[in-house]
Parts: C-alpha cells; sequence; structure tokens
C-alpha cells in the first residue's frame, strides 16, 4: 500500500500524500481529519497480536507516518522525496532505513507470491501447500525484526 500510495510523489504529479489524487492515503487522511475511516476502503483495526474484526492489523495513525517517514528515506535530489522530519514509526516496525527504502523502491524485484517475514512466508507456505516461496532470502534479510 504504501508503495503505491508513495506513486504521485515519485512521479513528481503531487508532492505530499495528502494532496496526491486518487490515493487510498489521501481518502484515509481526510477522513482522519473528520474522525473517519472512509467507508469504501479496508478499515485499520489496530493491533495485529490482538483479537480484532476483519480489517488492516495496523493503527491509521501509524500508516499515514509511515508513508511520510518512507517519503524522508528517499534522498533529496530523488523523485518522491518528502522533506526531513523525524519520526520513530521505521524503528517501531522493526527496519531501518534503507531495510525500508529496498522495500518501498524495489518490491517487485524480491516478492513475487506473497509478502512478509520468514515466519509469515513459512505459514502461508504451509497454508498454500507450496514447495517453496520465491522471496525467502530476501525476507530474511530486509524483515528479520519486523
Amino acid at each position: 500500500m504504501a508503495y503505491v500510495d508513495l506513486n504521485p510523489i515519485r512521479a513528481n504529479m503531487d508532492s505530499t500524500p495528502e494532496t496526491s489524487k486518487h490515493t487510498s492515503i489521501q481518502r484515509r487522511i481526510h477522513a482522519l481529519i473528520k474522525g473517519e475511516q472512509p467507508r469504501t476502503l479496508m478499515h485499520f483495526v489496530g493491533n495485529h497480536r490482538k483479537e480484532m474484526p476483519k480489517g488492516i492489523a495496523y493503527n491509521l495513525i501509524d500508516y499515514c507516518e509511515l508513508i511520510e517517514s518512507t517519503g524522508k528515506c528517499i534522498r533529496q535530489d530523488k523523485a518522491g522525496h518528502i522533506k526531513p522530519q523525524h519520526s520513530s514509526i521505521l524503528n517501531s516496525l522493526g527496519l531501518n532505513a534503507e531495510q525500508w527504502l529496498t522495500l518501498t523502491t524495489e518490491f517487485e524485484q524480491h516478492f513475487y507470491t506473497a509478502v512478509g517475514n520468514e515466519h509469515m512466508l513459512q505459514q502461508f507456505k504451509q497454508h498454500t501447500k507450496h514447495q517453496r516461496i520465491r522471496g525467502m532470502a530476501k525476507a530474511r534479510a530486509l524483515l528479520q525484526h519486523a
């Protein structure tokens, strides 16, 4: 989602996530200002370690901070850069800026069938009865603490 939500910024069509037209992040930010969640988008339901209703196992505020942090990881001389300001969202995800930058700028090069840390990919492999899942080594390298 972060990769897609930052596409208008990388394409220099907009300068911030909240002004990037036709993205879920813009719709989520505008709904958040009203204290709502968009009805046509899957809801963020909070902590993935707790029992919860159907939805994205993440906090909406944290996702907004993640989008902002991702744009700030991109070098200032590259398309998609968001002006720097400190945020600790990457630390709470168990990622450093280099890992997250790789995930958001080279996503399709590393993951094919499923995405997640090694444990999640192993569960997916068992669930789908696959012999192996491409991207396991990258999951180990990029998502070992996530």
